[in-house]
């Protein structure tokens, strides 16, 4: 993904520091979601709170919010097309978006090495799973 709004793996805490150093409503950018794989949030500033929206992926490959119950779901076929969307007034945020905050560098790519190369007397049979960082 080589959308400069998004800012990849950072946490709620430097989200919410890049988005109050602007200072304006309306300021938002998008990261990984820290505790559901896959998802993304859409991070919103307004008024000094940053507003967080869960973008989901269908097995389509189209992107929506994840909305409150009876409410209809929007459905976008890029996180552009979803952008462009929610930046005309009206359309369900707390604050139109309208500064995006961009990324400065390139997002480098996540090298996973063998963890349990660095622990001693690990038991490749043992009965302990994998746990990805959230």
């Amino acid at each position: 993904m080589d959308l400069k709004v998004y800012h990849g793996n950072i946490t709620k805490k430097t989200c919410e520091q890049l988005l109050s150093k602007k200072g304006k409503d309306g300021t938002f950018l998008i990261r990984d979601s820290e505790t559901i794989q896959g998802a993304l949030c859409l991070c919103v500033y307004k008024q000094n709170t940053v507003h967080t929206y869960r973008i989901l992926q269908t097995q389509t490959g189209q992107y929506t919010l994840q909305a409150s119950a009876g409410v209809p779901e929007k459905f976008f076929k890029t996180l552009e097309d979803l952008i462009k969307n929610y930046r005309k007034r009206g359309q369900g945020l707390s604050m139109h978006l309208r500064h995006s905050v961009k990324r400065k560098t390139q997002l480098q790519e996540r090298h996973v090495q063998d963890e349990t190369l660095d622990y001693e007397d690990v038991d490749a049979s043992s009965d302990y799973v994998d746990v990805l960082p959230s």
